[in-house]
């Protein structure tokens, strides 16, 4: 059992490099369009947020150290990403999106990371309530291209909505979640599970709009600049 569980834990690795690769094109064309248009920027600091308080969880938990490995990994891609982001994006929503970077990149992990290590004495506890808090936080990153979907319906497109950012994150919950049923580890299990659910209504949704006649009118007004990335 415990190397069927290192297999799956390597391929859970693997899919997961995947998903933080995934966004390159998307920020390759904001790169070359010098715009974040009306790309959402809070799927990736959810992400880096997450994969932030995984690490410190795959360090503090024996025996999950692929767990610590790949989010470190994650760490470094998303924080690339929103860097990217923070260069591009319109000057009104600038100050906007630092702050909530701030927020949930730097003082959120921090306050969590101290708060956890003074509150409980003993390394299980501490272990378990960063389990607990990050696979909260895993349901959110899965969660977070649904943002996107009110544009997709609006305007009848997935232009706005990566595919393949939704296709890794559906992959990534589904092995996870076997993984997490090999170590019987609910915090794992948990927020995997629902990602895999997730993932499949968003591809559902992808699915449906890919070949949709694109509403011009409703995204003339979505892109318009009075509308705010961030909600």
């Amino acid at each position: 059992m415990a190397e069927l569980s290192l297999y799956v834990g390597v391929i859970g690795n693997v899919i997961s490099v995947l998903v933080f690769l995934s966004p390159v094109e998307t920020f390759w064309k904001i790169v070359k369009r010098r715009s974040t248009e009306e790309y959402e920027c809070l799927p990736y600091i959810c992400t880096l947020m997450g994969s932030s308080l995984w690490t410190y969880y795959g360090i503090v938990t024996p025996g999950e150290y692929l767990v610590s490995t790949v989010n470190g990994f994650g760490v470094l891609a998303e924080s690339i990403y929103v860097l990217i982001f923070l260069c591009f994006v319109p000057k009104p929503r600038f100050l906007k999106t630092v702050a909530l970077v701030l927020a949930l990149n730097v003082i959120f992990p921090l306050i969590t990371i101290v708060g956890t290590r003074t509150a409980f004495g003993y390394a299980k506890t501490r272990s378990n309530s960063m389990g607990f808090i990050c696979a909260a936080l895993n349901i959110i990153m899965y969660g977070s291209p649904l943002f996107a979907i009110k544009t997709v319906v609006t305007t009848r497109s997935v232009k706005y909505m990566p595919f393949w950012l939704s296709f890794f994150l559906f992959l990534n919950g589904a092995i996870w979640a076997v993984y997490a049923l090999l170590l019987r580890d609910v915090f794992l299990l948990v927020p995997n599970g629902m990602g895999f659910l997730l993932g499949t209504i968003q591809l559902l949704i992808y699915a449906f709009y890919r070949n949709a006649k694109p509403n011009i009118e409703d995204e003339e007004e979505a892109l318009a600049p009075s509308q705010p990335l961030l909600s």
